[in-house]
Order: C-alpha cells, then sequence, then structure tokens
C-alpha cells in the first residue's frame, strides 16, 4: 500500500489486549442475512451486521475500539466509506487494525487499497484557535455497491504531564446510536482499568411504553467491566421529541470534592505576583479614574479588547491556569489565562469577583450528567457589585457599557473557584431596561406615504448592532430593513414579488447616535411609499403595521418530550404611529383591540389610541428569562403567546372610502357584522 512508512500518528497493528482479537473465521460467521437483516435491506435502510465498540481507561491512557460490518447498499453511503477522516489529539494514535470487504462470500483484505495522509486539522488558527491535532485521511479503493465494509481500529491516547486532570479524573459519555441504522447486533463494553472507582449512569432511556425512566447509578471498580448490549436493534427514539438514551461515565466525585480539588490550582496562580508588580502602566490608568462604575467598566474591556484571545484546544484539556504577568506581558491567552488577569484587576479595584467554570454547549445536561470537572469547556468570571450578579465572558470583543448595561449571558449552570462549592444555579433574570425600544410613524397624504422608524438598541442588541453595522454593506442594510418591512406593512399580500428598492424610495437608514456607557445604539430609517395602502381583493384599503419579531413562534411551535422550554427572548417596547388624511373605521374590532397579559414568566401590553383620521399602538413586552418553563406549565405559556399573535403585535386601520354609495357600503356592513 502507499505511505509505507508509518508516523506516529497513524499504525497498521494488531489491537491492544484490551480490545481482544477476532479472527477472518469469526467475521464471515458474524456477517449472515436474517429474516430482520433482510427486512431492513429491502426498506433501504443501511444495514449494520454487528458493532462492538470498547472504550478502556486508565491512570496512563484512554482508548476507544471499534469493529464494525455493513452493507454499501447506497451510492452515498458508499462515498462516505471510501473517503473519510478521522481527526487525532496530541499524543493520539490512531491505530488500525483491519479493512476488509465481504464480496461474494468472500473475504477480501483492502489495506493494500487504501491510501493514507497526514493534514494539520488548524483550519481557524488565523482565528485564535491553536491545535495540534492531525487530520487522517483514509482512501480506500475499489470499494463497490453491495460490498459488506468490515473495519476495525482503535484510538489511544497516554497522556501527558499536561494531561494531569486526565490522568486524575476519567469521563465518557455514551450515547444510543443514530436511529437510522439497524444493527444486528450492538455491543458496547466500558472497561475501567483506573485506581479510582468509576460510577455510570443510565439517562433517558425508556420503558415499553415509551415513558422515561429514573436515571440509575452504579459503580465499577478496577478490572471491572459494564456491557451494553441489543440484538436486531434499532433506536426507537423519536429523534424530534425526545433526547437520545446516553450512559455518562464519570470518577466517583462529588462538586464539593471537585472544587476543593481546583482551588489550590488556582490559588498558587493567583498568588504569583501582584498587579503592581507586573502591570504598573495598567494600575496608573486604573488609579487615573475617580469613577469605581467607569473604572470597573475600563477593567473589563481592557482584558476583552487588548488581551488576544487564543484558544489552545490542549491546554483546555487541562485546568491550570496560564499566569496574569505572562498573560498580560504577551497580550494573549485562553479562557482561562483572560479570566484570571480580569480577577487580578478586579481585585486591586476592589470589586468582589470570581472564576466560574462553564459549559454553554450541554448546559441543560449538567444537572443530569454525573460531578466532574470535565463537563466543563469554558471560564467566566462573576462579578458581585452593588448587590447585584454579573457574569463577565473575558473572551467576547466589542462589548460596551457599564456593567449594568452590558449585554446578558445565557447559561444555567456553573460551579465557582472556591471552597467547599456545589454546582450552582442562576438565578432567572428580568431586564432592567428595553432591548428594542422602537417608534415607528408612518404619514400618508394622497397616495404617498412618509415613513421614520427610530430603534434603540441596549445590551446584547447594541453590542450586535454595533457589529453588524461595522461588518455589512450600507445597502444590505437598507435592503434587510426594507424586506422587514415589506412584511410588517402587508405589502407581501399585494404586491408580491415586486422588487422593494421600487416601493421603498430614498431609503436611507444610519446610526444617529452610540452611548458607549450607556450602551444604546439608536438607528433612524426613512423611506417614502408610493401606493402606501395595502389593497384587499375587494378594493378595500388599509394602513397596516404589524412587527412579526414581537410574535415568538419558537414558543408557539415548540414540540418536545423531553426538553423544557429555555426562555430567552428580549424585552421590547413599541410604539406605532398610523396617520392618513382618509376618514378611518374608529370602531372596527381589530384596530380598537387591546390585550393586558400577565404569566408568570412574561408581562405583555397593548394600548391604543384612535382618532378619526389614524391610530397609534403602544406595545410592552417584559420577560423573565434565562430559566426553563416547566412543562406543566408551558400550555399557559403557548396559549398567551398564541393571543399576542391574534392581531395583538402590532396596528391596523380600515379607511371609509369617499362617496355616498361607499359610507352606504360601510353602514350596512357594520350593521350586519
Amino acid at each position: 500500500m502507499d505511505n509505507q512508512i508509518q508516523i506516529e500518528n497513524y499504525k497498521i497493528q494488531k489491537p491492544e489486549e484490551w480490545a481482544g482479537n477476532i479472527g477472518d473465521q469469526e467475521i464471515i460467521e458474524r456477517i449472515k442475512d436474517s429474516e430482520f437483516a433482510r427486512k431492513q435491506i429491502d426498506e433501504g435502510r443501511d444495514y449494520c451486521y454487528f458493532l462492538d465498540k470498547k472504550y478502556y481507561t486508565s491512570n496512563k491512557e484512554n482508548g476507544e475500539y471499534a469493529c464494525m460490518a455493513y452493507t454499501l447498499n447506497e451510492p452515498g453511503n458508499l462515498e462516505r466509506a471510501s473517503v473519510s477522516d478521522v481527526v487525532v489529539e496530541e499524543n493520539e494514535v490512531y491505530q488500525i487494525h483491519r479493512i476488509s470487504v465481504l464480496r461474494d462470500g468472500v473475504l477480501i483484505d483492502k489495506i493494500p487499497d487504501t491510501k493514507i495522509k497526514v493534514l494539520d486539522s488548524e483550519n481557524q488558527s488565523s482565528g485564535g484557535v491553536l491545535s495540534s491535532n492531525k487530520k487522517i485521511n483514509i482512501t480506500i479503493k475499489d470499494l463497490r455497491l453491495y460490498d459488506v465494509l468490515i473495519l476495525e481500529d482503535s484510538r489511544v491516547k497516554v497522556f501527558t504531564d499536561r494531561d494531569f486532570l486526565r490522568k486524575e479524573f476519567s469521563k465518557y459519555v455514551w450515547v444510543s446510536p443514530d436511529n437510522y441504522w439497524a444493527y444486528g447486533s450492538f455491543r458496547f463494553t466500558f472497561i475501567n482499568e483506573r485506581e479510582q472507582t468509576i460510577a455510570y449512569k443510565k439517562t433517558f432511556f425508556r420503558d415499553e411504553q415509551g415513558n422515561v425512566l429514573e436515571p440509575e447509578i452504579n459503580y465499577l471498580k478496577k478490572g471491572d467491566r459494564f456491557v451494553f448490549e441489543e440484538q436486531n436493534y434499532i433506536n426507537p427514539v423519536d429523534a424530534g421529541r425526545e433526547i437520545f438514551p446516553y450512559i455518562d461515565f464519570a470518577t466517583e466525585s462529588t462538586w464539593k470534592d471537585l472544587s476543593n480539588y481546583i482551588v489550590p490550582i488556582y490559588d498558587e496562580i493567583f498568588s504569583k505576583s501582584s498587579l503592581q508588580e507586573f502591570a504598573p502602566h495598567l494600575v496608573e490608568k486604573l488609579d487615573a479614574i475617580a469613577d469605581q462604575d467607569e473604572k470597573l467598566q475600563f477593567a473589563i474591556e481592557y482584558v476583552q479588547n487588548h488581551i488576544y484571545y487564543i484558544f489552545n484546544a490542549d491546554e483546555m484539556n487541562g485546568h491550570k491556569p496560564q499566569e496574569p504577568s505572562i498573560t498580560y506581558e504577551n497580550k494573549q491567552g485562553d479562557c482561562k489565562a483572560k479570566s484570571v488577569l480580569l480577577k487580578v484587576i478586579l481585585d486591586y479595584i476592589g470589586v468582589e469577583a470570581s472564576v466560574v467554570l462553564v459549559n454553554f454547549h450541554t448546559d441543560y445536561y449538567i444537572k443530569y450528567y454525573l460531578p466532574s470537572l470535565l463537563s466543563f469547556n469554558h471560564v467566566v468570571v462573576k462579578i458581585n457589585y452593588k448587590g447585584e450578579e454579573y457574569f463577565v465572558d473575558a473572551t467576547i470583543r466589542d462589548e460596551f457599557g457599564l456593567i449594568e448595561n452590558r449585554g446578558f449571558m445565557y447559561f444555567m449552570h456553573y460551579l465557582e473557584v472556591k471552597k467547599d462549592q456545589e454546582l450552582q444555579v442562576r438565578k432567572a433574570f428580568k431586564f432592567p431596561y428595553y432591548c428594542v425600544d422602537e417608534k415607528v410613524d408612518f404619514t400618508t397624504q394622497g397616495n404617498i406615504g412618509n415613513l421614520k422608524l427610530v430603534t434603540t438598541y441596549k445590551g446584547n442588541r447594541a453590542n450586535a448592532m454595533r457589529r453588524y453595522f461595522k461588518s455589512t454593506n450600507k445597502r444590505e442594510i437598507i435592503d434587510s430593513w426594507n424586506s422587514f418591512l415589506f412584511y410588517s406593512l402587508n405589502y407581501s399580500g399585494d404586491r408580491n414579488g415586486t422588487d422593494v428598492r421600487n416601493i421603498f424610495k430614498d431609503a436611507a437608514i444610519d446610526v444617529i447616535s452610540d452611548n458607549k456607557k450607556l450602551n444604546e445604539v439608536k438607528i433612524q430609517y426613512t423611506a417614502v411609499v408610493e401606493n402606501p395602502y395595502y389593497t384587499d381583493p375587494q378594493k378595500n384599503r388599509f394602513l397596516m403595521y404589524f412587527d412579526r419579531n414581537v410574535v415568538k413562534a419558537s414558543a408557539r411551535d415548540f414540540m418536545h418530550k423531553d426538553l423544557p422550554f429555555w426562555h430567552n427572548f428580549d424585552s421590547e417596547k413599541y410604539e406605532i404611529n398610523l396617520y392618513t388624511d382618509q376618514k378611518i373605521d374608529t370602531e372596527e374590532k381589530y384596530t380598537v383591540q387591546e390585550s393586558t397579559i400577565n404569566n408568570p414568566y412574561f408581562d405583555y401590553k397593548s394600548r391604543k389610541k384612535i382618532t378619526k383620521n389614524g391610530a397609534s399602538v403602544y406595545i410592552e413586552h417584559n420577560p423573565l428569562v434565562n430559566l426553563e418553563i416547566p412543562q406543566d406549565e408551558f400550555e399557559r405559556f403557548r396559549t398567551d403567546h398564541h393571543t399576542v399573535a391574534d392581531s395583538n403585535f402590532g396596528l391596523g386601520v380600515d379607511v371609509i372610502e369617499p362617496g355616498l354609495m361607499n359610507r352606504l357600503k360601510f353602514s350596512f356592513k357594520k350593521k350586519f357584522k
């Protein structure tokens, strides 16, 4: 085969002793067509005759082994099998034990037909993502439709000193396989060769009726094995509405023990040197700021914007942070380094702060996982200031504002780096400001409408809007607003397919103010609209403005048996004014309709002011966010959002056309409505 010189990233060899050994004859005997196999193949489903997976862990290394035989009955599957990539970490070796096909009853060795290339897997290095991972590209020539492909391989990761955490603690999550595949035989084995006991927790397994079973916890001593085995198996999970069953394996511990393990590591770093010693120029700048609020803002933004964020994937596998003096001198560091430096600065200015461990990606599952430091993949800073609790991500750029005006970070679970800590759950949050505060004026005279929107964005919205305007072409921004207004004014109902640039003439948009302390960005949009009325098929004219952003489709459409709804909507305030030189129906049901919703998770109010030539609506939406809505309370939450969507998210007025016949028609319509 090509690449006869084997290098450190992969080897062609027999399996490790813990993985066992399987002979050619046993392989052939296990690839037998059965009634179950024929049924799956006849239905066009890819079929795996057997899959044996093993996970091995010791205090020196981790290993994963797999041996499988599956059909290549679909062209897409044949393509994926012919060329594949395996990514290995630093000091991890990919071991190839067998690549074969069963063709017309004959087992053929395909290793001579295999070409292997080793590539750097560092395509994001320009963005500060550093990784010594390698990508192993495997090309197998002369695979044919209806072959049965047999793959047997392992990945073995030997721990270095940098992996001190993995030497001490183990964590592995087995997730049930994708429900697309059918398996004649499926077996997973976990092998514990560590000195410490490993706990395992089975979660989201179901009974025959599909009801979730209570989690089950058991333990593995050194030398013990856990085996999960199924025959003629198709994962029955409803993937759109159910969580796949999984088994969490972790070194037996408690959150309190883990916090006490990690605290000395951080304390050692904090005690290395003082801010005055390694950053005298920064100290001068801090001392020159008299106002404590502004000093705190300066400290946060200094670390966020002046210290370059480097994500070192290998370093993140451990929890030993870089010394703050090195971070300051080099002006770069990962999330741990930046968070530690920020805490040292905050300590100097007398602001209470601590480092906390989080995992935004698996935040929902942490409450179900067994306690483990390896459940976390990010570090942020918790700040207590003037009786309030704030969380700051030191790796984010272009965030602004005094601390009460900064963007809100959504997550629920965290472990604070302090003694004797348990896993903590953040409190729910209510915005002290409106994230969006918008005033709409649409004035029509004759057949011309003048449209003006003035919108104030705050918090996360302000930060996002700054980035958007900085990185996006002005013409593209105007087109985006035009497209939004095309639907808000219901022009999609009577002139669909029309170029929006021909509807909104002389459209202009500008940032008219940007207050970095209040973290407020104010934007103004103006346009002239010819033929400003929406006209229905009966030639009735309407002025309409319904902001569909107010309607929370994700809440109305949410359907999941296991996941509760995560509530993270922004607070919003709108004033919409529609004026015309025509007479309007001041008693029309939807024109005068108002709403008041007092839900435990959001307050919503719309109030109207009607005149003979126009109307105004004032809308306020104040949510309680950063929480999961319990399933037994969700239907009320959904129903209240349906109420918002029932013409309570904007304003429409009916024009009474001039002339005796039109007035008679209007009176007749009102009488028999």
